[in-house]
């Protein structure tokens, strides 16, 4: 097992990402544009997160752990979009915000950790 996958963190942002990349494979969102970025920016999250874990010294870690944080952010601000452009209804808008609330703050107390 690796040590990113004994996080909580990792693996609410496992389940987190599967719930919206599935929704965005069903073709809701019309702005493939926007569609393709937030998969992007929600994978980031957890890939900066996997790949600070494995870094060797604190300063290091918290840099990843800066930067997943920062694309959980892009990906709270597509999400929003989408939401304004009525590309993703309100109940799925809402677990998600509340899930990626969560998981920032899991971030954060990490990033503290180090």
């Amino acid at each position: 097992m690796f040590d990113f996958e004994k996080l909580e963190v990792y693996q609410k942002l496992r389940i987190t990402n599967v719930s919206l990349l599935r929704y965005i494979h069903q073709g809701k969102c019309d702005d493939k544009f926007l569609a393709d970025q937030l998969r992007r920016a929600a994978l980031s999250v957890t890939l900066n997160l996997a790949e600070g874990v494995g870094r060797r010294t604190g300063p290091d870690k918290r840099r990843f752990i800066t930067m997943a944080r920062s694309s959980l952010y892009e990906t709270m601000s597509i999400l929003q979009i989408l939401y304004d452009l009525e590309q993703i209804d309100q109940t799925m808008y809402d677990v998600l915000y509340e899930e990626y609330t969560a998981v920032s703050k899991m971030l954060l107390a990490l990033y503290r950790s180090y």
